[in-house]
């Protein structure tokens, strides 16, 4: 089992909820996150004045798969995400140790 973590833009979360979907994912866990990358955030202009704006907003999306899904899995998120511009976000996986649905007590692959 893996541990897919995704950092994308917010308008991005429609098209990768649709995406994911659409190949048979069930669930996943969503996140408004702030944070920077290589562009170190930007400048904005507000009312005349300039401010440095640090932190972005994002979204995290974790979504819990088994192994033989990730690679199919990372390529519908990333051309769903995908704008060509910076920012467009990070992919992680992760191993997963466990997984327990505390509902039924189902275990590891069934509790996904």
């Amino acid at each position: 089992m893996k541990l897919i973590s995704v950092i994308i833009k917010p308008f991005k979360l429609d098209d990768v909820r649709e995406a994911i979907a659409g190949i048979g994912v069930e669930g996943l866990t969503v996140t408004e996150v702030k944070g920077f990358g290589r562009q170190k955030g930007h400048t904005e202009l507000y009312r005349g004045a300039e401010y440095q704006v640090d932190f972005l907003p994002k979204v995290k999306l974790e979504i819990a798969t088994a192994a033989d899904k990730v690679e199919h899995l990372i390529e519908v998120i990333s051309q769903a995400a995908h704008t060509g511009k910076i920012g467009d976000g990070k992919i992680f996986v992760y191993d997963l140790e466990r997984a327990v649905r505390i509902r039924t007590g189902e275990m590891d692959s069934e509790a996904i």
